[in-house]
């Protein structure tokens, strides 16, 4: 399947769009449920600006109103793909699920953690398939980096990057475990790999 699906028209009747005059092949809106931590990964990734546009959002919101405010952004924008990152952390089960299901809804794609987004830094180093609680990533990161891990780093896509081809390949490894995969229930896993892999198709 091509990565350049059909652009819809807005509706001033553009087919194309231009950002600094330039034509954009790809407009990303990634919509983060942390305001830092995630979206600090995200930025730092080096793709080509006349390739690829990636617009990266911390609302700090519950996953279901993130949904609904990547809907509206979308809705502003028109964006190819459209990605919402969130955690399972503490929120309701219904909210959780609600939020997969109304991203899906909406041809959004879901990168999703169980734990915490940490779970996808510690497949860098080891592979994980027993659920620990959320204060532990911390700790277990304490040691994996040998110093204190910073939660809203902005250099940690380049300190693991070098390991990231280890990440993608644990992190499969983990989600293929489950037979049937219910998200709420299958601690640790993390769905972070797939949004990883589809930046990287526009990285040389």
């Amino acid at each position: 399947m091509s990565c350049m699906p059909k652009r819809k028209e807005n509706s001033r009747g553009y087919s194309q769009r231009k950002v600094n005059t330039r034509e954009v092949r790809q407009r990303f809106l990634i919509v983060c449920e942390g305001e830092k931590t995630e979206p600090n990964y995200f930025k730092s990734f080096r793709v080509p600006k006349d390739v690829i546009q990636i617009d990266v959002k911390g609302v700090g919101e519950n996953p279901s109103k993130l949904v609904d405010s990547a809907k509206e952004l979308n809705n502003r924008e028109d964006y190819d793909q459209v990605w919402c990152v969130f955690d399972r952390d503490d929120w309701l089960v219904q909210d959780f699920n609600n939020a997969i299901q109304n991203a899906e809804h909406q041809n959004f794609k879901v990168a999703y953690s169980n734990e915490a987004f940490e779970l996808w830094y510690v497949l860098h180093f080891e592979f994980l398939n027993t659920g620990i609680p959320r204060s532990d990533y911390c700790k277990k990161l304490n040691s994996l980096l040998d110093r204190k891990y910073k939660k809203n780093s902005e250099q940690i896509y380049d300190e693991l990057i070098e390991k990231q081809a280890i990440a993608i390949k644990n992190a499969k490894k983990l989600f293929k475990q489950y037979e049937s995969h219910n998200p709420v229930q299958d601690n640790p896993s993390t769905t972070v790999h797939l949004l990883v892999e589809e930046l990287n198709k526009f990285i040389n």
